[in-house]
């Protein structure tokens, strides 16, 4: 989800102001946290977005969401001042995407996301693990594990860009194509 040059900016002005404060690794969190909410609660976008509503308390909204602290995190406090002063509070998700993007980059962290058809058991769970340790190296590694009974088998590893796709729905849909030919 690339929103462009302007939430990467902001982006790369917070995670510096960050990096000054010893905040990076908490910003962090709350930007992930922050991507969560938005992921579970997609009207949050439209309040945010909405002139009608106050910008403290679209704040107030956003500090909740971040599972921030009002009197502690300054830092955040202070980044979405900004965000406010130029009329920009609506590019907060993208913002946060983009943090998130370059904190991973700048400590070696990559977002694993593992897709099956079914829960995968502790053993293959590892035997992928394995796979993606082997072709990692020494990075960290978020994982996150997702059930999509459409894959009907096997299972979806996305690194970052790369996408090691060994679903059954992959393999069926690639001998569609075959037969097409």
């Amino acid at each position: 989800m690339d929103q462009g040059l302007l939430p990467r900016r902001y982006a790369k002005a917070f995670y510096k102001y960050a990096l000054e404060k010893d905040y990076a690794k908490r910003a962090y969190d709350l930007m992930n946290n922050l991507d969560s909410s938005f992921d579970q609660n997609p009207s949050m976008a439209q309040v945010i977005a909405n002139p009608y509503v106050e910008d403290s308390k679209k704040v107030a909204l956003l500090i909740t969401a971040a599972g921030a602290d009002k009197d502690k995190d300054l830092p955040l406090n202070d980044f979405y001042k900004l965000l406010v002063k130029n009329h920009r509070l609506d590019q907060i998700h993208a913002i946060a995407l983009d943090y998130a993007k370059l904190y991973r980059k700048a400590n070696n962290i990559y977002n694993v996301n593992i897709e099956s058809a079914s829960e995968l058991n502790s053993a293959d769970a590892d035997r992928i693990k394995d796979m993606i340790y082997r072709h990692l190296g020494d990075a960290k590694v978020q994982y996150t594990f997702k059930v999509t009974p459409d894959l009907i088998g096997g299972f979806v590893v996305t690194i970052d860009s790369e996408r090691l796709d060994a679903s059954v729905r992959n393999e069926l849909e690639q001998l569609r194509l075959n037969l097409l030919k």
